[in-house]
């Protein structure tokens, strides 16, 4: 499949991660969830309604779920990827996990808080799919319950970038490699994954692009704004900082409004 070209439909959206759901927590090994999971609690405590379910969407293998847990909340996950929720499951023997899509989900008990790390918000896959999600998420919320996610601007998509890192695990050196990809218009952009993974002489590699979103964030705000009281902070889990205006890259903490 080109790496180029978001309106290609993948025959499985999911067929990197159900395939490779045991090397994920090997490609975010560089992802501070611990820092992640600590400023949004601090967020809740400022922001938030005193009570403690959380709801983590995408939650992949539970790394945050786990974090949550030891800090305090009854937790659970939703994921499209259940390899992924099985380890889940095994990581967070307290929590619930559920298979399902977020972008149309609906739960018996709301809950307090809901989460959407890494960019996964963009996993709706066109504005009718987002508006849905931000729905549904109205809905499962309590009274007073926060929704918090990190977004990129689709408008400061730089195609050129890519991050990358490596490591070596029993014997075995791994590859990973990710970046945006945007056409300059529209609002569909793509997320292009490579593993590569080498023992000795051999190597395997595996590539995959995952169609998404593409929003700025006046048309998030936008989005938003019927559902939930938004405040927008800088994409910086070291300290609470307002949004510039300007960065790419930011995190939205949401306030449900009554409706």
């Amino acid at each position: 499949m080109p790496a180029n070209d978001p309106d290609l439909t993948v025959s499985h959206v999911n067929a990197l991660y159900t395939d490779l759901s045991c090397y994920y927590d090997l490609m975010c090994a560089d992802i501070d969830y611990q820092a992640q999971s600590a400023y949004v609690k601090r967020l809740h405590q400022i922001f938030g309604n005193g009570n403690n379910q959380y709801l983590d969407l995408a939650c992949g293998t539970g790394p945050h779920v786990r974090h949550f847990i030891d800090l305090g909340y009854q937790c659970s996950g939703l994921d499209i990827n259940q390899p992924m929720l099985d380890i889940a499951q095994s990581r967070c023997p307290e929590a619930h996990f559920s298979q399902g899509d977020m972008s149309e989900f609906s739960l018996a008990t709301p809950v307090d808080l809901i989460s959407c790390f890494l960019y996964s918000i963009h996993y709706n896959d066109g504005i009718a799919k987002l508006n849905t999600c931000l729905a549904s998420i109205h809905a499962a919320l309590a009274v007073g319950g926060m929704f918090c996610f990190n977004s990129v601007d689709k408008d400061s998509i730089d195609n050129r970038l890519q991050v990358s890192h490596s490591l070596v695990k029993d014997n075995q050196y791994f590859e990973f490699q990710s970046g945006w990809y945007y056409s300059g218009e529209g609002d569909k952009q793509a997320l292009n994954l490579s593993i590569d993974k080498r023992d000795g002489s051999h190597t395997q590699s595996w590539q995959d692009q995952h169609p998404m979103v593409a929003v700025n964030f006046t048309r998030m705000q936008q989005l938003l704004a019927p559902y939930f009281e938004v405040h927008i902070f800088e994409h910086d889990y070291d300290k609470l900082v307002p949004w510039n205006g300007h960065s790419g890259n930011a995190i939205f903490a949401c306030i449900k409004k009554p409706r």
